[in-house]
């Protein structure tokens, strides 16, 4: 039966997005003969004047090496939440009904959302509105519980690595402490395990907050024992304990109720540069990490996801999201997916393995 299906990326970009993509269009057009809709832009492409245009073969020809997503995105526009101006005012209404209503006057039939924790949640609230939605997970920062691992990640982890890679050269020429800023809002995962790649000698991550104290302690050991440098890997989320994350824009100031943070390097240089008499720089890496080619694996991943978001339309699987878990794709009712973050045990055997190789935790 013919079909005509929408696909829309929400939330930040990553690494894989356009594979996922080029995966639901390749499987929709060749094993189904359907059409494929693409709305730009979120779920904003579904709000006001309408972004939407056809997804052929050749539109996705060639994408699968660009990072980004050929479809545009926003982590902005929640329809939970959205600003409608009334009378000269604006005031913030959910406007998920007139999302629904505008998919449908598409002449689509199901959509497929890719987004993390955010989108999901949208998606199922369209999903309780009667919308036919399959999710598809995307987090960088790996947070996710519902599944193993999600794509972007691995391209983020890679490129942290490279970074403190060259990071190294430059710290130990100059005997310098380089604390190097990275994605992690509450998750520590890309810190962690890019720390342990690039050779980090301190680890801080959201799940254990740390002392100042014991941080610098541990970089004048190191220096006593001939050591003439130290890299220091930070999530953007860490804190100091009885401390709070540092933000840029606190959640009431801004649209989408949630604290934009970033600073937390420069907080802890300072503090290293008052207990150390070593050159201390901070290096942000920041949305780096979110652009470029993706890794193979995140190729892979992508296009496994958007393969199996078909076959979950083809089956009427509605109101399920798909997942990795061990080596399989499978997939679990998105309600059950989101709200649980997967967050790194201070207690797990990657941090044990960490500490036991002498990296510094913080604690």
């Amino acid at each position: 039966m013919s079909k005509t299906i929408a696909i829309l990326t929400g939330g930040g970009d990553c690494p894989g997005l356009n594979a996922v993509i080029r995966g639901v269009v390749r499987t929709a057009i060749k094993q189904h003969g359907w059409r494929v809709l693409g709305i730009h832009d979120g779920f904003d492409g579904l709000l006001g004047d309408l972004k939407v245009d056809e997804l052929t073969l050749k539109s996705v020809r060639g994408i699968l090496q660009l990072g980004g997503t050929i479809l545009g995105t926003s982590n902005r526009g929640n329809p939970m939440n959205y600003p409608v101006d009334v009378d000269g005012e604006i005031v913030w209404k959910d406007v998920s009904q007139q999302v629904v209503d505008n998919f449908y006057s598409t002449g689509a039939e199901a959509l497929v959302a890719v987004g993390g924790d955010g989108t999901l949640k949208i998606a199922q609230r369209l999903s309780e509105l009667g919308l036919p939605v399959v999710g598809v997970p995307k987090t960088i920062d790996n947070d996710l519980r519902a599944t193993d691992v999600t794509f972007g990640y691995n391209t983020a982890v890679s490129v942290v690595t490279e970074a403190l890679d060259r990071l190294h050269t430059t710290a130990e020429s100059h005997q310098r402490v380089m604390v190097v800023e990275v994605m992690g809002r509450d998750a520590g995962w890309i810190a962690l395990e890019s720390g342990i790649a690039g050779g980090a000698d301190v680890i801080l991550l959201p799940e254990i907050p740390f002392d100042i104290k014991t941080i610098c302690a541990a970089i004048q050991r190191r220096r006593d024992a001939g050591s003439r440098f130290s890299i220091v890997v930070v999530s953007e989320g860490a804190f100091f304990k009885d401390g709070h994350q540092v933000t840029q824009v606190a959640a009431t100031d801004s649209c989408c109720g949630v604290a934009r943070l970033g600073g937390i390097g420069q907080v802890v240089a300072h503090e290293l540069s008052q207990c150390s008499d070593m050159e201390v720089r901070t290096v942000v890496l920041g949305h780096l990490q979110r652009g470029g080619t993706p890794t193979p694996f995140d190729r892979i991943l992508g296009t496994r996801f958007g393969v199996k978001a078909v076959d979950l339309i083809a089956e009427g699987s509605y109101a399920h999201m798909v997942a990795l878990r061990g080596r399989e794709v499978i997939s679990t009712p998105i309600i059950e997916a989101v709200g649980s973050l997967n967050l790194v045990d201070p207690n797990g055997e990657l941090v044990r393995a960490a500490e036991k190789m002498g990296i510094m935790l913080g604690r």
